[in-house]
């Protein structure tokens, strides 16, 4: 079952009334042909907003050591990486690029404890750029599963992409159903594991947030 994200109300009722007020303006204005082009711009945009915010009803198999993904989108990262914000370490980075068409709720990877978030201003660059984990407006946590695992996620706002949304807070339980927030309108997640951890994506792959496994911790 699919509804309409909380974060899609108030957008889906101005765009909803802005253009079905162009629209109206044009139609009593006369000019049937362009009236007819309007209405074939306007409404595919109009669909495009509300798909956007489509919240889709999913059931994560809960797994002590499962790592699944954040986000529905593409693999565009597995790299061993230095982590100078909350680890000063090297860890292993997995990332998650969403387009425009994709579902854009976030879930918690992992089940266990938070222990650490920040928001962080910065630019719009496009989150496909590896530099968009480190300039680009973003938010941080850390999760620190029943084993003692830390895991740290990162939201990261794309070039349209104006607002990140999280939702737990430092000290919460949360669990791989939990959502994590909303990022408007393209974006990423960086997901930062232990070295060593098992990889179970591969570069370019697909993904489905809830159900695909990203990898595998040890016990």
């Amino acid at each position: 079952m699919t509804t309409i994200h909380k974060e899609g109300y108030g957008i889906i009722a101005f765009f909803l009334v802005v253009l079905a007020a162009l629209d109206a303006l044009i139609w009593y204005s006369g000019e049937k042909i362009f009236f007819t082009v309007m209405m074939c711009l306007t409404i595919p945009f109009f669909v495009l907003v509300v798909r956007f915010f489509r919240n889709p009803t999913r059931v994560a198999e809960v797994s002590e050591t499962n790592v699944i993904s954040p986000a529905d989108g593409q693999i565009v990262a597995i790299e061993e990486v230095y982590e100078p914000e909350y680890f000063e370490d090297k860890r292993i980075m997995v990332s998650v690029f969403m387009t425009v068409f994709n579902v854009h709720i976030n879930w918690v990877p992992v089940k266990g404890v938070v222990k650490f978030f920040r928001h962080h201003s910065g630019r719009f660059l496009s989150a496909y750029l590896p530099k968009s984990s480190t300039d680009n407006e973003r938010s941080t946590m850390v999760v620190e599963m029943e084993n003692k695992t830390e895991v740290l996620f990162r939201q990261i706002a794309g070039a349209v992409a104006k607002r990140i949304i999280s939702y737990p807070k430092e000290g919460d339980k949360v669990d791989q159903n939990t959502q994590l927030g909303f990022i408007r309108f393209g974006s990423r997640v960086d997901v930062y594991l232990p070295v060593g951890t098992e990889i179970n994506v591969e570069m370019g792959q697909k993904v489905i947030g809830t159900q695909t496994v990203l990898a595998k911790v040890k016990k």
